[in-house]
């Protein structure tokens, strides 16, 4: 049955798929994952940066990512925060800013090409992320679910997905929440390479931030 199948792909077939794509993709992406790390480095500061996230279960982790902002970004989004009512308002609604003063120049190339994200391959080998699920989000965020919170906590969270390919920073949460409920309910192999497929497009043809 498709139920049926979606179950052992959800339960099985989805990590033997993460873990097969990622050792055939790690040979080719570390030059560049080193390359990029080196260039941020070279801006002063560290090149990765780790940020906690909620995974499946509930569980932490650290999502990795080339650095894209200043060293002393929290500081400077507290002090924008306080002084811009306008910016303010825009990170309550999306934890998104559309003129992010944190952001480096390098770090809004890489952001608007999605290079910054390659570094979460890492994060698929350890199996704290797959390839494809929902957007992985801050503690803060969870309470935005609502009733679906269950749903999100259900399964890895995604380098990309739905909401990456479909979405980006044109739709409201709620949006956003409803498809990473589509996508837990129609989860298969399929679609997961296409929405890879799709999100390779998108990296090609980079649609913004």
């Amino acid at each position: 049955s498709k139920s049926g199948s979606t179950g052992w792909y959800a339960r099985t077939g989805k990590r033997l798929f993460d873990l097969s794509f990622a050792l055939l993709l790690l040979p080719l992406l570390t030059p560049v994952i080193g390359l990029l790390w080196l260039i941020a480095r070279t801006a002063g500061g560290p090149g990765f940066f780790g940020h906690e996230r909620i995974g499946k279960n509930g569980v932490p982790f650290r999502c990795w990512k080339i650095r894209s902002m200043v060293r002393n970004a929290d500081r400077r989004l507290a002090d924008l925060l306080e002084s811009d009512p306008l910016a303010r308002e825009e990170w309550l609604c999306d934890q998104k800013l559309s003129n992010d003063p944190r952001i480096t120049q390098f770090g809004a190339f890489i952001r608007r090409t999605s290079l910054d994200e390659l570094p979460q391959i890492f994060n698929v080998v350890r199996g704290e992320m797959s390839f494809v699920g929902p957007r992985p989000i801050v503690e803060e965020e969870l309470q935005r679910y609502g009733k679906f919170r269950a749903t999100y906590l259900a399964i890895n969270t995604g380098i990309t997905g739905l909401w990456q390919v479909y979405g980006r920073n044109s739709i409201e949460y709620s949006e956003r929440v409803a498809l990473d409920v589509k996508y837990r309910s129609e989860m298969s192999f399929i679609k997961d390479a296409r929405l890879i497929a799709l999100t390779v497009r998108c990296i090609v043809v980079p649609t913004g931030v």
